[in-house]
C-alpha cells in the first residue's frame, strides 16, 4: 500500500474564499427585487449562487462607512474620473460612494444596513457553515476621520513648506498640515490621510479598531499589511515619525485581538517577498502575489521555481488567487482556455484560494472601488460550467493528504515538456490525484512519473474529472517512464486515479 502521508504535510487545504464587492452586488440584487435592500434582506438564492461548492468563508469587502470628502478629493483627479467614466460610461452621482478603503467610521454603513443588518448576514452565512471576513485599513483614514480633530497625534503631520513644495503628498484638514497616505514604491493616494503607526496613541487605538472589526467577522483581511512593519514604516516617513516602539506594529495589535479572539483568521495583504515576515509576526494566511505575476505574466519554469522553493508548511498559508479587486478581471487578460488553465491550478494547489464574484461567469469589466453600480455583463455560461464542476472535484476531496510537486520529463528533439505544470495528491488511501496544467499557447507533450510505490503490477483507471474521460494504464508505465500527457494550448488534467 501506498505510505500514509507525513503528518507535517496533512491539512495542506486551506479554506476557501469568496471576495464580493458588496455594493456593486447588493445593487444587482436590488435590481433583481425591484427594492432596496440591506445585507439583512439578501435572499438564500442569492447567497446559493454565489456559494459555490466548497466556499467556506465570504469576504464582504468595503461594509464600513465610507468618506464623502475623501470622494471628493479623488474625484478631482482626472485619471481617477477616466476610469470611473471607462467602467460606467453612464454614470451617475447617486453611484459614486467612495473607496471602502478611505474609511470614516467602522460601522456598517446604514445603507447596507448597519451593523443590525451585518449581524443577519453573518449568522445566515454561519447558518451554511461559511465564515465572515471583512476589512482593516491600518496605514490610513479618511480625512473626516474623528482622529483628524480630535487625535491629530495619531497621524503623520508636516508643514505649510510641506504643502507648498509637495501638494499632492500633503493636504490641509481642520488647520492641519498632514501627510496623504502612501505605499513607498506609488504616488500618493489623494483621497486619505496617513497614520502615524509608532505614536503609541496611534497603536492603541487601531488595536481597539482592530478588537472591534473581530467582533463582527470570523476573519480580518489587513490592508495593505507590509506598509505597517517597522522597517517599512521608518524608510517611508522617517524623522517625521521618530523611533519606532521596542514591539513591532503588528506583534502588538495581533496579541491584543488574540486574546479575546483566539479563533480568528488573519490574513495580510503583501507584497515585495515580505509574506514569510508578516506570517512570523502572527498573520495566518498571506497573498502569494508572486504566484499570481507568474501565473498571469511568467512562463512554466517561473511558476515551478515558486512552487518548489517553499515548505509545505509556508505553502499552506498562502492564498491563491488570480482575480481580486486590484487586479484586472481575468477574462479580459486571458483566453477561455487561460482562464481555465489558472483557475485549475490555483484550485488544485496547497494552501487557501481566492476567487472573486463575478470571476466564474466571465465578468470582463474591472469596477472602481468608488462605485456602488457596475454595468451588465452577458455570463460566460461555459466558463460558468466550468468553475462548478472543477470546484465541485476540489471540494469532494481533491486536496487531500500530502501534495507532491512532478517533474515532466521530454525527448531531445521535444522539450514541450518544459511547458507543463504538474503535481499529485494522496492521503494512502484511493483515489489518489494528479494535475496538468499546459501554462502556454503551444501543445505539449511528456511523460509525468508518478510517485506511488503501489502502482507496480496493477492496472489503473485515470478518470479525468473536468471531461468525464477514463484512461486506462499499467502501472509499470505510469510509474517509469511515467504517465503520457498530449495537452493542447493551455489545456489541463485533473485526474482521479484508482
Amino acid at each position: 500500500m501506498t505510505q500514509p502521508p507525513d503528518p507535517a504535510a496533512a491539512d495542506l487545504a486551506g479554506p476557501v474564499l469568496m471576495e464580493i464587492d458588496t455594493w456593486p452586488w447588493l445593487g444587482d440584487l436590488e435590481a433583481e427585487a425591484g427594492h432596496p435592500l440591506t445585507l439583512a434582506e439578501v435572499p438564500p438564492e442569492a447567497w446559493d449562487r454565489v456559494l459555490l461548492p466548497g466556499v467556506d468563508t465570504v469576504w464582504l469587502m468595503g461594509v464600513w462607512e465610507r468618506s464623502r470628502a475623501g470622494l471628493a478629493l479623488a474625484l478631482g483627479n482626472e485619471e481617477a474620473r477616466r476610469s470611473l467614466r471607462a467602467a460606467v460610461p453612464d454614470l451617475t452621482e447617486a453611484d459614486l460612494v467612495g473607496s471602502p478603503f478611505c474609511v470614516r467610521s467602522y460601522v456598517v454603513d446604514e445603507r447596507l444596513g448597519g451593523p443590525e443588518a451585518l449581524a443577519v448576514a453573518r449568522a445566515r452565512l454561519a447558518d451554511r457553515g461559511v465564515r465572515l471576513v471583512l476589512d482593516f485599513v491600518p496605514n490610513h483614514v479618511a480625512p473626516d476621520h474623528p482622529w483628524v480633530l480630535d487625535h491629530p497625534e495619531y497621524l503623520v503631520q508636516g508643514t505649510e513648506e510641506d504643502l507648498a513644495g509637495a501638494p499632492d503628498a500633503w493636504l490641509r484638514a481642520d488647520g492641519l498640515v498632514l501627510a496623504r497616505g502612501r505605499d513607498p514604491h506609488l504616488p500618493p493616494w489623494p483621497d486619505v490621510v496617513q497614520v502615524n503607526a509608532f505614536h503609541p496613541g496611534a497603536r492603541a487605538a487601531s488595536a481597539e479598531v482592530l478588537a472591534s472589526v473581530a467582533e463582527q467577522c470570523d476573519g480580518v483581511r489587513c490592508d495593505m499589511a507590509m506598509l505597517l512593519l517597522d522597517d517599512v514604516f521608518a524608510g517611508t516617513w522617517g524623522d517625521r515619525v521618530g523611533n519606532p516602539p521596542d514591539v513591532g506594529f503588528w506583534p502588538e495589535l495581533i496579541s491584543r485581538v488574540r486574546e479575546p479572539h483566539p479563533d480568528l483568521v488573519l490574513l495580510a495583504e503583501v507584497y515585495w517577498d515580505l509574506e514569510w515576515t508578516l506570517l512570523q509576526q502572527g498573520f495566518d494566511l498571506c497573498y502569494d502575489k508572486r504566484l499570481y505575476d507568474r501565473l498571469l505574466h511568467g512562463g512554466a519554469g517561473q511558476v515551478r521555481a515558486h512552487l518548489a522553493g517553499g515548505d509545505l508548511t509556508y505553502q499552506r498559508r498562502l492564498v491563491r488567487f488570480v482575480e481580486n479587486h486590484d487586479e484586472a478581471r481575468v477574462a479580459a487578460v486571458l483566453s477561455a482556455e487561460g482562464v481555465r488553465a489558472v483557475a485549475t491550478a490555483v484550485a488544485t494547489l496547497p494552501g487557501a484560494t481566492l476567487w472573486h464574484e463575478g470571476q466564474v461567469e466571465g465578468r470582463r469589466v474591472r469596477l472602481p472601488v468608488f462605485l456602488a453600480t457596475r454595468p451588465a455583463e452577458p455570463v460566460d455560461e461555459g466558463l460558468g460550467a466550468f468553475h462548478h464542476r472543477l470546484l465541485a472535484a476540489v471540494a469532494d476531496g481533491l486536496r487531500t493528504g500530502a501534495w507532491q510537486l512532478l517533474d515532466p520529463t521530454g525527448w531531445p528533439d521535444n522539450p514541450t515538456h518544459q511547458n507543463l505544470l504538474a503535481w499529485a495528491w494522496h492521503d494512502g488511501i484511493l483515489p489518489h490525484h494528479v494535475v496538468v496544467v499546459n501554462h502556454s499557447d503551444a501543445a505539449a507533450q511528456a511523460r509525468v512519473p508518478l510517485p506511488w510505490p503501489d502502482l507496480r503490477g496493477r492496472r489503473w483507471r485515470l478518470t479525468d474529472v473536468l471531461t468525464d474521460v477514463v484512461h486506462r494504464h499499467e502501472g509499470d508505465e505510469l510509474a517509469q517512464p511515467g504517465l503520457y500527457v498530449d495537452l493542447p494550448p493551455r489545456g489541463c488534467h485533473v485526474l482521479t486515479v484508482t
